[in-house]
């Protein structure tokens, strides 16, 4: 089975439009997680980043903020950043125009109680998303994509490949994404603290998007 933990370089000069990485000065990563906040995950996602002085960027789910408003304060408390990833976690690809825009703007009310001074970041759930869906959205948000895939999601992957494929993988500006996540739960808590002391040793930072 093929997997990416790199995004090609092709596709990031394809699609100029979408956020990829950041440029930057020195040594500095962007950790982001997918799919929560839930609290058999994220509280231990946010001890780990604690550890590390690590700060990460939080693409919630829109129900999850509702049914765990509490776990999202905590994310803000310890200085992290809470962005958009649909109110139900929609596959762009297969969702109408009008279906998506309102799905991204009910997470976004629902961020916006929580975080009223926050950017408007946005993520497709599983990198989905139409050509349509993506010029509407793009007035309001900036599309954040990720050139490390760390692939913590898949059943079949060992969390060593999953640590050491994630680590070749990146380098200094690099938008690297987890998922705070049941799925993800095995290779996460493997790979993430790891990943942390790894990077950190090496003199990187970690900062919000």
């Amino acid at each position: 089975m093929l997997r990416l933990f790199k995004t090609p370089w092709l596709l990031i000069k394809l699609m100029p439009s979408y956020t990829w990485h950041r440029a930057v000065q020195g040594k500095v990563l962007y950790l982001t997680f997918d799919d929560g906040p839930i609290p058999e995950v994220t509280p231990w996602v946010l001890q780990q980043l604690e550890t590390y002085k690590a700060k990460a960027t939080f693409f919630c789910v829109g129900e999850n903020l509702v049914k765990h408003p509490d776990i999202a304060q905590q994310v803000l408390a310890q200085g992290h950043l809470l962005a958009n990833h649909t109110f139900n976690h929609l596959k762009g690809w297969q969702t109408p125009l009008q279906t998506y825009l309102h799905n991204t703007a009910q997470c976004q009310q629902e961020l916006e109680q929580l975080q009223p001074a926050s950017g408007k970041l946005f993520r497709p759930p599983y990198g989905r998303i139409t050509g349509k869906q993506a010029k509407e959205l793009r007035g309001t948000y900036e599309l954040v994509m990720w050139d490390v895939l760390t692939n913590d999601y898949d059943q079949n992957l060992s969390p060593e490949k999953c640590l050491r494929q994630s680590i070749k993988s990146t380098q200094s500006g690099s938008i690297i994404v987890f998922h705070d996540s049941l799925k993800a739960q095995r290779n996460l808590m493997y790979a993430l603290p790891r990943f942390l002391e790894h990077f950190t040793k090496l003199g990187y930072t970690f900062d919000t998007l």
